[in-house]
This record gives C-alpha cells, sequence and structure tokens, in this order.
C-alpha cells in the first residue's frame, strides 16, 4: 500500500514557496503578508495560529497575529477587518473560528476581501469554484491540500467514482466541487454521504477514491471500502489511550489498521491531510500576491 505523506509534500511546497519568495524579495523589494486575527483563547486556536505564523516565517513571508479578547464586539472585529482590507501589505485575512457567541461567522466571511480570502470561504470564491474559474478564486485549504496530494503522487483520477463522506463548507462541499471540475487529479463522478444518508456503505464501498470528513472517529471501517480504493482522511479525532503519556491520542476517521491492508493508497492520521492545510494556505497568500502585483 502507498502511504500519502502529507508531512513530506507540505515540506516540499513550503521550499518550493521559500525560493519564489526569496525572488519576490529581490526583484520587487517586496514580500506576501498573511495577518491571523484570533478572538478569545481556544487552547486549539492558539497552537494553530502559531504553527501558521511559524510556518510564514520558514517560507519568508510577512505574519502578523491580532489578538482580541473573547469579549469583542462583531462591530469592532468588522471594524479591524475592513482595515485589512485597506491594508495593501496584507495580501491575506483569516479569522480563526470559532468565534464567540456574540459574532455572527457568516457576516465576519462576508466582510473579508474575497481578494484575500485565502481562506475561500467567502461566496464569491465558492461561486468561483462551482463556475470552473479556479484561476481566479481562492480554493478551501483542506480540500486545495487533498488536490494537491493527489496530484504529486500521480493518483488516477478521471472518471473514477468520487466519495466524499461529510457535507461541512469547510470541506466537504468544496470537495466534492472540485472533483467534479475538468482538471489533472479531479474530473469524477462524485456521491457525497452524509448524516441522513441512508446506508452510507453501499456507497462507501462503490468508491475508487473515498474521502472521509465526518468527525467521527474510526467511522470508516474495512468492510466499507472497496479493495484498491485510495483512502483519504481527514479527520482528526482525540480518543482515550492509557498506553501514552498524554493518555489520548489522535486518530482519523478511517480505521488505518484495518483498511491499510485492503486500500490502494491512503493518508495516515497525523501526517497526512493536516500538514496540508496550512501549505495550502501560504500557497493562497503566495497567489494572493502575486495577483495583485502581476506575477501570475
Amino acid at each position: 500500500m502507498l502511504i500519502i505523506d502529507g508531512k513530506k509534500v507540505s515540506s516540499d511546497l513550503k521550499t518550493e514557496m521559500k525560493v519564489r519568495v526569496d525572488a519576490h524579495r529581490a526583484t520587487t523589494r517586496k514580500v506576501p503578508g498573511l495577518t491571523v486575527i484570533i478572538v478569545g483563547e481556544d487552547p486549539a486556536s492558539q497552537v494553530y495560529v502559531r504553527n501558521k505564523a511559524k510556518s510564514c516565517v520558514e517560507v519568508g513571508m510577512n505574519s502578523s497575529v491580532i489578538e482580541m479578547p473573547a469579549s469583542t464586539s462583531q462591530e469592532v472585529l468588522l471594524a479591524k477587518i475592513h482595515e485589512l482590507n485597506a491594508n495593501s501589505d496584507v495580501h491575506g485575512i483569516l479569522v480563526q473560528q470559532p468565534l464567540p457567541k456574540q459574532i455572527d461567522e457568516f457576516a465576519v466571511t462576508m466582510a473579508i476581501d474575497p481578494a484575500k480570502d485565502v481562506d475561500g470561504f467567502h461566496p464569491e470564491n465558492l461561486g468561483k469554484l462551482v463556475m470552473g474559474h479556479l484561476d481566479r478564486c481562492f480554493v478551501s485549504c483542506t480540500p486545495y491540500g487533498i488536490l494537491e496530494l493527489l496530484g504529486r503522487y500521480n493518483i488516477e483520477t478521471k472518471g473514477k467514482h468520487c466519495v466524499v463522506v461529510g457535507r461541512s463548507n469547510i470541506v466537504g462541499k468544496p470537495m466534492a466541487n472540485l472533483m467534479l471540475q475538468k482538471l489533472e487529479a479531479t474530473n469524477c463522478t462524485v456521491t457525497i454521504c452524509h448524516s441522513a444518508t441512508k446506508n452510507i456503505p453501499a456507497y462507501t464501498r462503490q468508491a475508487d477514491i473515498l474521502i472521509a470528513a465526518i468527525g467521527k472517529a474510526r467511522f470508516i471501517t474495512a468492510d466499507m471500502v472497496k479493495p484498491g480504493a485510495v483512502v483519504i482522511d481527514v479527520g482528526i479525532n482525540r480518543i482515550d489511550d492509557p498506553s501514552t503519556k498524554s493518555g489520548t491520542r489522535l486518530v482519523g476517521d478511517v480505521d488505518y489498521e484495518g483498511i491499510s491492508p485492503i486500500a490502494s493508497a491512503m493518508t495516515p492520521v497525523p501526517g497526512g491531510v493536516g500538514p496540508m492545510t496550512i501549505a495550502m494556505l501560504l500557497k493562497n497568500t503566495l497567489q494572493s500576491f502575486e495577483r495583485v502585483n502581476g506575477l501570475l
């Protein structure tokens, strides 16, 4: 079985991006800039934001983090976003979720300039994705990372049956639309399964490419997978494990041990899709910089 190594691919991507960023610095004396806003003190969000900032430094981009208290009003947050929209040194804006209850996440998404929406969540970017204008939009980072993995590992996708389990706005929906496009590493027949789907195994067993993004630990078991399928595990779930120092460990939405003997290729958890998300965030930021400076 082929192990699709997201950690290696993300490292390769960062190396490639650093070359481009260094070249831009030499010729334009400018570099891409990413600003992340975090509201509140969610521990997981803080770790994620630190990792994003660290990755920016690795590739030579400018990175700034704006920390706002959990009591921040929606009006104050939106004002800060509008300020960043007008700042020509900022090429990517990301508002870390989850947000406090008093803030409407959709209002925040709508406030970000689509040209700086490197998360790919704005309806303008999603609409361009559905229409197939990927050269004019930003694709959500996790689906974009999966596309990169499929391409770099030369996974045959044209005409294949891709089954996506999960319909979130962050992964499931954009992933399904992405796999429909007439592109390298896409061009599939696509089925979406979700919590209301009856007899999910009947669909997953048909999948040549199975993408699990349902948020349930080891939901996909060996009897749900066709022999020879390519299995992409988006899930990150923490389960109890007394054998570890922390007493827990991370597993995906897929039973890796049970499925690996029958799959032709799989992403591990951790080390598969996860590292790609931040890498593609940086790639989107770099693309934003290149677009605005006429470098594409």
